[in-house]
Parts: structure tokens; C-alpha cells; sequence
């Protein structure tokens, strides 16, 4: 296995980064694509590379400094050496943030990863990030600076195995039945995901997911138990069984839908509709007892399980695809300054453009308009009550000598979320549930260690990517779910502390 190395170079400053000769969005047009062809034509000819476009989104972030590189590292188009997001003094810091490629093992394998560092402070917490389909780490750009305020912590986002700016190898599916496609899908995300762990040599973390990367965060914590300390996550993906079923389990949704994603005005979305208390209803609400389903096209259908996605069409297009890019960036970002549109078009075009990889598990996880083969609310009640294996060694097997007696889960929903709260809400019974069964049974250590539940956040304002939708609410709650982490892990260093006393 490959040590971790920096890939960003040496000194420079933010003046020396290219600036992008993209095609620019009009505001004033309303046309669904609004880039016109001579322009996007434009960007695809002389369109920066993916880590300069990565590079761009951070320089928007206010006072993180990048951490010097390697004095051996030598800057080049793609690693132009470091660069100062502000030159303004950190009032929360100093705050120092890096960027590397971490290799795994095998043949091209290296997830990217944005880190921040409070400088001079010990580092009580870890925090990783992890964002949705197709998307990557830059997205997080409104988070990184707030959230890294809080005291003892270090944050890491990561651009998932085959996406963002990480490596895309191949994609292979091997088994033959639907189980086990499932587990493969799954297991070629969370499995880098716990071999960059072990490079960091992170014992337990803070895990937040977004999305499809929330869905992922489930399988994470499912197949790898012991290492997390919280659940954090964001819009997730996949949770209902039926997102479409009304049962005393699962309320009737909203009428927002999988289509929203692509069609829906985000300066619509970012307005508050008084939706966020009556989202938070209790489950089974509705009166209706006869699940309705809502048919899919069956060109959608078929498009979706031969693997056509729309980063495909994006490729395939050729000096098309910013235009057909601006459709979805022109309506996700209108809520945000002219630049900072700007640049996460050309952020999100040079990601989508990018040879597929990661993108191709989709079908083998979601059926069409994103509804979970493997639901989450069928598997939540086993999350934090795994058994926890001992580290095998070359003359013993692996044995089951602790058992995980939970950790908070926190699902986060936007007022205007095309992903039902409702399914949130019916995972927070089940975790509350679990945590019942599980003290009936636990010995008096169990009991003191349990730390199990579940609870659900609507922040207002906000649509599925409530992160960047209203930034403001969602740091706020997401500082509040750290300190209390950070409480925790003090409370349990001094219960550690007092029990090595006793036994000497």
C-alpha cells in the first residue's frame, strides 16, 4: 500500500491560478439551456483542467490558508502550487487547509481529499464528509470555514472512488444475483472508504453523507462497525421501502419528486413556505391506506438500467455538453452570486465530463427515480448495534469480543426537499426501538456505554442540497451536533482515564 501524498506543489498565491476562459451563463435568459452553442463550444475547447476547476470553488472559501506543500513537489498545470483562499486574518483560526491524492491499493485507486487543520491544537475529533451522486467535495465550499470554527476538530471531505476528482477506474459487477450486486455496488465505495480510514490511522469519526453519499454512510457503518462516533446525514437517499406508500409507517410524501432535481428554480426552493413544522408531522398523518405509485416512462426505465446516465450524455455530446450542463447548473445555483455560479458550472462540467466510473453502480442501487433496492429503513435498526471484530492475526481467526451499544443518528431534511422527511421519521422509531430491545438485554457496562437515538432536522429554506440551499442553518445545526460530539468524547476520555486509575 502507497503512503498518502501531497499532490498540490509548493509555494504560490491565488493571482497565479488561470483564469478560466469558460463560456459565461447569461442572466437574462430564460431558455432551459441557457448557454448558447457558440459558447459552449467555448468551454469544452479551452475549459480548465478538474483540479484547477477544484481549486477555483475553494478560493471562494474566506480566510483558509493552504498548508505549504512539499519543498520537492514541483507545480504544473493541474498543481499550480499553494494557494491562500483569503489573505484576511483568520478570526477563528489559524485555519490551514490541504488537498492530496491518497493511493490505494490496486491498480488506479486514489481518492482525492480536502482537508482542514486547526493549527497549534490537538485534534479531539475528525469529521468526514462525504457528497451525493455524480457531484464532489467542492460543493461543501459554504461549510468547510464555519463548521472548522468549532475547537478540537479536523475536517476531511473526500471525493468518493470514482468520482469528484478522484481516480476512475474500471467499474465491474461480478456476481449473478441481485444480493449480491447490491454488496459489490456498495462495497466499492465503503471498502476505500475504510482503507483511506486506516491510512489516517482514524480510530472513530464523525461520518456525514449527502445524499447517495448518506445512503453510503449506512452500508459504511453497517459493514464496518466500531468506528464511528455520529451519523450525520444530509438528505439521504433510499430510505423508504415505498416512498410512494401510505401506511402507519410511511406518510403519503409531498407531491416533490425525483424530477425536481433537474427542473425546479433554486431561488424557488430557498424560499421558505412554512412547510419545515408540518414536514415534522408524526408518521402515518395520512388517511390513505392504498399505496399509489407514480409510473416511470419506460424509455427512462430502460435508459437507467443499461446504465446510461447523464454525465453519458454529457461526454457524448461533446461541445454541447456545457450547455446541456447549464440546464441543471443555471436553475441549482441562480440563488448564489454571479461568480460563484460561474465557477461551479465550470466546477461541475469538469467533473461530469470526466471518463465514467463510480457513476455505473447506480442502477445496481436505485431502481428509476431514485427509490433504494436495499431501502435503509429495513436496516437502520441494526446501525451502532453491530458486533465489533477483534483484528485477526496470522494465527487466530477473527472473534466477536464487544458489541456496538449505539451512537446518535441525525437525519437532516430541507423545507422543500423532493426527498420525504417521512422516511426520517420512521427511521427515528426504528433506532428508538432498537435502543429499547437493546437495554432490556445489556449488561450494567452496556447500559453505560449506551448512547443510541435518532432524531430528524428540517432546515427552511432549503431544498435537497440544503448545505448550499441555506448554509447559514444547516452550519449552525451541524456545529451544534460536533460540540456535542466533542462533550461526549471528553466525558468518555475522563471515564477512560479514571479506570486506568483504579486498576493501578
Amino acid at each position: 500500500m502507497a503512503p498518502a501524498n501531497d499532490s498540490q506543489g509548493a509555494t504560490g498565491s491565488q493571482e497565479h491560478l488561470p483564469t478560466p476562459p469558460t463560456g459565461r451563463i447569461p442572466q437574462t435568459k430564460k431558455a432551459f439551456f441557457p448557454l448558447g452553442y457558440k459558447e459552449a463550444a467555448f468551454q469544452w475547447w479551452h475549459s480548465v483542467t478538474p483540479p484547477i476547476a477544484e481549486r477555483n470553488v475553494i478560493a471562494h472559501i474566506p480566510y483558509l490558508r493552504e498548508a505549504i506543500g512539499s519543498l520537492e513537489s514541483t507545480p504544473s498545470a493541474d498543481h499550480p502550487g499553494a494557494v491562500q483562499s483569503s489573505a484576511r486574518t483568520d478570526p477563528y483560526g489559524p485555519r490551514t487547509w490541504r488537498s492530496m491524492m491518497v493511493p490505494l491499493s490496486g491498480k488506479n485507486r486514489e481518492l482525492n481529499e480536502f482537508s482542514v487543520q486547526r493549527d497549534g491544537e490537538e485534534v479531539d475529533d475528525t469529521l468526514v464528509m462525504l457528497h451525493g451522486y455524480g457531484a464532489g467535495l467542492g460543493f461543501f465550499y459554504k461549510n468547510f470555514e464555519p463548521i472548522t470554527r468549532n475547537e478540537g476538530w479536523k475536517l476531511y471531505a473526500l471525493d468518493m472512488l470514482g468520482m469528484g476528482n478522484s481516480t476512475r477506474p474500471t467499474f465491474h459487477i461480478k456476481s449473478k444475483d441481485p444480493a449480491g450486486k447490491i454488496d459489490e455496488a456498495e462495497s466499492w465505495f465503503v471498502d476505500a472508504l475504510e482503507e483511506w480510514r486506516k491510512i489516517r490511522k482514524i480510530e472513530k469519526f464523525t461520518l456525514l453523507g449527502h445524499s447517495m453519499g448518506g445512503y453510503l454512510a449506512v452500508s459504511y457503518a453497517l459493514k464496518y462497525p466500531g468506528h464511528l462516533n455520529k451519523l450525520i446525514l444530509a438528505s439521504p437517499v433510499g430510505v423508504p421501502e415505498d416512498p410512494y406508500a401510505a401506511n402507519a409507517d410511511m406518510p403519503e410524501p409531498q407531491e416533490s419528486t425525483f424530477q425536481d432535481e433537474f427542473t425546479v428554480d433554486q431561488e424557488a426552493t430557498t424560499r421558505s413556505t412554512g412547510n419545515a413544522n408540518s414536514r415534522l408531522s408524526s408518521p402515518g398523518s395520512s388517511g390513505a391506506s392504498t399505496p399509489k405509485k407514480r409510473p416511470y416512462p419506460g424509455w427512462l426505465t430502460w435508459l437507467w438500467d443499461a446504465n446510461v446516465s447523464p454525465f453519458s450524455i454529457v461526454r457524448l455530446t461533446g461541445p454541447l455538453g456545457p450547455r446541456f450542463v447549464s440546464g441543471w447548473t443555471s436553475r441549482r445555483f441562480n440563488h448564489l452570486p454571479e461568480e460563484e455560479r460561474q465557477t461551479l458550472h465550470d466546477y461541475a462540467y469538469s467533473l461530469f465530463r470526466q471518463p465514467g466510473s463510480g457513476e455505473y453502480a447506480l442502477p445496481y442501487l436505485l431502481a428509476p427515480g431514485a427509490h433504494a433496492r436495499r431501502p435503509v429503513i429495513n436496516r437502520i435498526q441494526d446501525v451502532g448495534r453491530q458486533p465489533i471484530p477483534t483484528t485477526p492475526s496470522d494465527e487466530t481467526p477473527p472473534t466477536t469480543v464487544a458489541k456496538e451499544t449505539g451512537f446518535p443518528i441525525v437525519f437532516m431534511y430541507g423545507e422543500n426537499d423532493w426527498m420525504d422527511v417521512a422516511g426520517g421519521l420512521a427511521a427515528e422509531v426504528k433506532v428508538r426501538e432498537a435502543r429499547e430491545r437493546a437495554l432490556q438485554t445489556a449488561t450494567p457496562e452496556e447500559k453505560a456505554r449506551e448512547n443510541g437515538g435518532a432524531k430528524v432536522i428540517v432546515v427552511t429554506r432549503a431544498g435537497h442540497h440544503l448545505y448550499l440551499d441555506n448554509p447559514d442553518e444547516f452550519n449552525e445545526y451541524l456545529r451544534e451536533e460536533l460540540e456535542d460530539t466533542r462533550r461526549q468524547t471528553l466525558k468518555e476520555r475522563v471515564e477512560q482515564a479514571k479506570r486506568k486509575a483504579t486498576l493501578t
